[in-house]
């Protein structure tokens, strides 16, 4: 058996020691190979010599971050977390370091006014060009003082990420319910609940975690209580979190300022698609305008169902109400009910769904690895190999059921950039999908509704990007790209979860058997933009609300702006709560969340070529796409794709608008 056919980790008893060993390893060989780097005379520099081993360095912290700094996220031992947080942060803290070096800039500049270094081909040069780009953006054009304030700055920016994080997956409240108060929700779903004990007897556990925090708030009867778990999930990690965001706006601003930026928007969005923060905020204030006529009718609707449900004219729709009324909605005027739809969504048959979709579009096979030798029982492992002649491409980790002190939300996290080995061969790509959808019992399948289902398919598409990554260089590997782009290959890939064709394939009534009948399926896609008006409202409040905290001036109260911005949304502010606390996006996709929405309009109009039938489709989205990673700007890769230039007409159909 070749190691490409077995785990490529061993993950299933890591000690505190080796996490600590592993990552002060990974940092002695950086040093050794830097070491090795920045000695060599000037007038021998080379791309090979230079700057292939300063990419390389890159993979050995990839790599350590990976199998070590990736544990604090999924571990089930909090002590483990502990430790492999604090791996996490020192990996961040050197890798951060490493772009202040003295020597290695002048070894790199060195390097550029060579006459190899001129005559790159474009993936050199392309490596060549953002290296320098990265050493200017840390202040290589300032003094010493400034650019070693700059430093500072940005080394606090990882403590900061990591400690927000933190507190936000660990953070623990919800409300404990009689069974008699969960009037609206099926059995399945309360069966799934802790039962914990309290003087006055047994209660129902109803965390904030998403599997039981969105399915109560959508279907649970009793609008007190959607409200206090509203507000709850609202003030998630407030009493840590806001002072930490606090901070980390104002060290932003003051590093953006610094190398002489207007503000942390316009540093961020300089190496983004969109360029300015400027273009980033006009495209919200364009959407806004179109979403808002849409989001009008969608509260006229909802409000009119709630004040049929009470039999109160005067109702007036909360936003802890839209949820529940979208729902209503849905199962009143479409018969669409998403418990009852979830029963033809059985986890393991929506995986095999999803891998035959996947694997039929891009030309390979999924494989599954055992043992896993994973960091828990419940995760599985794959191996992905060509279709056509076998070839191995990588692996990746599904760990889909929440834990205790897990990461809470869904996304894909890399393990092991994928790159060119020094020899010549590949080394493929590592990586996992990481969410909390139900995890069956003995009494119960896991179900998925089919929002989930979307969710399971989007994050998979990252997995997809990842995995299937051929760059030659650590630096571009995979989802490395703009931030504003890296969402548009997943989100093209939700429309499958509306396709006929692809469903009756694999859904499978948890009882019967039966696919998806066409006239549900036909009520559900009637159904599917009920509401979105309001859906895309909150998406460009979490835009705007995150680019007004990364606008100019370094003192920012994080709850005035919330407030302030809050009318976007359609809703009035809710007293005393701090959704920004718990907002996870605010570090990573700091001055980007726009980017969401931005990618979308791409990832709809990628799509529409798979829409048309093109067969070659799936062939050009693994060559042009998924296979370069960073290697080209995401505009250049979109039009290439398309064989035209980008438009909006997809995306503004998709959401329930017309252009």
């Amino acid at each position: 058996m070749t190691d490409e056919h077995a785990a490529p980790y061993d993950f299933t008893a890591p000690t505190a020691e080796a996490i600590r060993e592993g990552a002060e390893a990974a940092i002695r060989q950086a040093d050794a190979m830097i070491a090795a780097l920045v000695v060599l005379p000037d007038a021998e520099r080379t791309f090979a010599n230079t700057m292939q081993p300063l990419d390389e360095v890159g993979g050995v912290l990839g790599d350590a971050s990976g199998q070590w700094g990736f544990l604090t996220y999924v571990h089930a031992d909090p002590a483990i977390r502990e430790v492999a947080q604090a791996a996490e942060q020192r990996l961040d803290t050197y890798s951060t370091t490493l772009g202040f070096r003295e020597d290695l800039y002048r070894a790199v500049q060195a390097y550029a006014t060579s006459e190899e270094a001129r005559a790159l081909g474009p993936a050199e040069a392309r490596l060549l060009a953002h290296t320098l780009r990265d050493y200017l953006r840390n202040g290589f054009a300032l003094s010493v003082e400034q650019r070693a304030r700059v430093q500072e700055l940005k080394e606090r920016l990882v403590v900061l990420g990591v400690d927000f994080r933190k507190n936000i997956d660990e953070y623990e409240d919800a409300l404990l319910l009689e069974r008699s108060q969960l009037v609206g929700l099926p059995d399945s779903y309360i069966d799934g609940l802790q039962v914990v004990e309290i003087p006055e007897g047994p209660r129902h556990r109803v965390s904030l975690d998403y599997p039981e925090l969105y399915p109560f708030l959508e279907s649970a009867e009793d609008e007190e209580l959607r409200r206090d778990l509203f507000i709850k999930n609202h003030l998630k990690a407030a009493n840590v979190n806001l002072p930490l965001l606090a901070e980390a706006v104002a060290v932003r601003d003051e590093i953006a300022t610094t190398l002489g930026y207007a503000s942390w928007a316009a540093y961020v969005t300089e190496t983004k698609m969109a360029k300015t923060p400027d273009i980033a905020a006009d495209f919200l204030v364009d959407l806004q305008a179109r979403v808002r006529i849409k989001a009008e009718h969608d509260i006229d609707e909802l409000t009119e169902s709630k004040a049929a449900h009470l039999d109160d004219p005067d109702a007036v729709l909360e936003i802890w109400d839209w949820r529940y009324y979208q729902q209503r909605v849905r199962r009143e005027r479409y018969e669409v009910d998403q418990f009852a739809v979830a029963e033809y969504f059985p986890l393991q048959a929506t995986l095999d769904g999803l891998f035959d979709v996947y694997q039929r579009a891009v030309g390979v096979r999924f494989i599954e690895v055992t043992p896993a030798l994973a960091w828990h029982p419940d995760v599985r492992l794959y191996r992905v190999e060509d279709a056509t002649d076998g070839h191995h491409i990588g692996h990746f980790y599904m760990d889909l059921h929440p834990r205790p002190g897990k990461y809470g939300h869904a996304a894909e996290f890399v393990i092991r950039p994928g790159r060119r080995r020094a020899d010549g061969t590949y080394q493929g790509s590592v990586c996992s999908i990481v969410s909390n959808f139900t995890k069956p019992s003995a009494t119960s399948p896991s179900l998925l509704r089919h929002s989930e289902v979307e969710t399971l398919f989007h994050e998979f598409g990252h997995v997809l990007h990842q995995v299937m990554t051929r760059s030659p260089y650590v630096r571009f590997n995979g989802t490395n790209v703009e931030r504003d782009f890296v969402e548009a290959p997943s989100q093209m890939l939700e429309h499958w979860v509306w396709d006929p064709a692809v469903l009756r394939g694999f859904t499978r009534h948890v009882r019967t058997g039966e696919p998806l009948p066409e006239d549900l399926l036909g009520r559900m896609v009637d159904a599917k933009n009920v509401a979105s008006g309001l859906h895309y409202l909150r998406q460009i409040y979490f835009a705007s609300l995150d680019l007004s905290y990364h606008a100019p001036g370094r003192e920012k109260d994080t709850d005035a702006l919330a407030e302030a911005l809050h009318p976007v949304t359609g809703f009035p502010f809710v007293e005393g709560t701090h959704f920004q606390a718990g907002f996870g996006h605010l570090f990573g996709y700091d001055a980007g969340y726009y980017g969401y929405l931005w990618s979308q309009v791409f990832g709809d109009d990628m799509f529409s070529r798979f829409e048309q039938g093109d067969p070659a489709a799936g062939a050009d989205y693994r060559r042009i796409i998924l296979e370069p990673g960073g290697m080209q700007d995401g505009a250049d890769l979109v039009r290439e794709f398309l064989g035209r230039e980008p438009r909006q007409e997809a995306f503004l159909r998709e959401i329930g608008l017309e252009s």
